[in-house]
């Protein structure tokens, strides 16, 4: 069993017009750089995102806002992003905010096969409206329902041919739980490791759950927002 493919072009090739893509990683950390750079290159469009933040305006996320390939953006964070900025306020793309950590329960419980959960996040705001509210322990809970993608895109520091794969850090940030909530999922990695030289029990995502593998290249690995503090 082979999973590897040759590049990000080739495991894309495959993608329609209007397809849903979970793609993980946090802020610009742990994205899958390739496979955005890809899409970017294929022109796919009406595209459904699902994605912890928007990118920035020249990166990640971003080049696809760019190219107006984006119609919808399901993400929690999307304050570092002019482009997704003016296409919201100009009703250019429709937008679902969600709370952090219902966002990745959603995606979570959409792997585990649950359809929907209750979680008190969000009651009394519009998060809430429409939705059903029941009353756990005299507390209000919104019913939530679960999330699931067409395809996941994540990023992994290594991974052998079968698909397993070991995230470095906090790049494991959303990689791990949308690996699981796709119907085809592709993982871009640092390096492909040979057979058994990867420890089992530091596997953070089983090759069950992975469809397609390569070698990424040219990673960038930004920092969304420098920091930096004088020296005395």
């Amino acid at each position: 069993m082979d999973k590897r493919v040759a590049n990000a072009d080739a495991a894309i090739a495959r993608i329609e017009d209007g397809a849903t893509i979970l793609l993980g990683g946090f802020g610009l950390c742990g994205i899958p750089e390739n496979l955005i750079a890809a899409l970017r290159r294929k022109g796919t469009k009406n595209l459904t995102l699902v994605s912890n933040n928007a990118g920035v305006d020249d990166f990640g996320i971003g080049l696809l806002l760019q190219t107006r390939q984006v119609k919808k953006m399901i993400a929690s964070y999307v304050g570092e992003n002019k482009t997704f900025e003016q296409l919201a306020l100009k009703k250019e793309i429709e937008v679902e905010l969600n709370p952090q950590g219902t966002l990745a329960e959603r995606i979570r419980a959409g792997g585990a096969g649950i359809p929907a959960f209750f979680t008190p996040t969000g009651y009394g705001t519009l998060a809430a409206e429409g939705k059903e509210i029941r009353e756990f322990n005299g507390r209000p809970h919104v019913l939530v329902p679960a999330l699931r993608g067409d395809l996941a895109f994540v990023k992994a520091w290594k991974g052998d041919r079968w698909g397993n794969l070991v995230y470095r850090k906090t790049a494991r940030n959303y990689n791990a739980v949308m690996a699981t909530a796709a119907d085809y999922t592709i993982a871009e990695v640092e390096e492909i490791a040979e057979l058994g030289s990867l420890d089992p029990d530091c596997i953070h995502t089983p090759g069950i759950f992975v469809d397609a593998i390569f070698q990424g290249k040219d990673y960038v690995k930004r920092i969304e927002r420098r920091t930096t503090r004088k020296r005395f």
